[in-house]
């Protein structure tokens, strides 16, 4: 057996307000949506990866998720444009990464990052 996919499901009564923050800010695209579910994605080839952690690293609490961007400055600007607060960051991380934290619609904290 081959693990070929590993979905993040967030609880929400508002589907819609997903678009907003993965799809408009982050640049997802709608992969699937059957009204009771819609799944963000990208059509390019993504890593499979889950982690377990007692904490976020340099003493930061736990993100629910963690997103790799290309272009931390631009996803920053995006972020910032669209009024969703910073609460940690930006700053370069001793093991190899700037990033941010931010919450989405949901109050998901998201662990926006870049290789240095």
């Amino acid at each position: 057996m081959k693990v070929k996919r590993i979905v993040a499901n967030i609880d929400t009564q508002d589907i819609a307000a997903a678009k907003r923050f993965y799809e408009e800010v982050l640049g997802l695209e709608l992969l699937m949506d059957h009204g009771w579910i819609g799944t963000y994605g990208s059509r390019e080839k993504m890593s499979i990866q889950i982690s377990f952690a007692s904490q976020g690293g340099s003493n930061t609490p736990t993100p629910d998720l963690s997103i790799e961007v290309d272009d931390i400055d631009a996803a920053l600007e995006r972020v910032q444009g669209a009024g969703f607060p910073i609460e940690y960051g930006p700053v370069d991380e001793p093991w190899g990464v700037r990033r941010f934290y931010v919450r989405d619609p949901f109050g998901k904290l998201v662990n926006i990052l870049a290789h240095l």
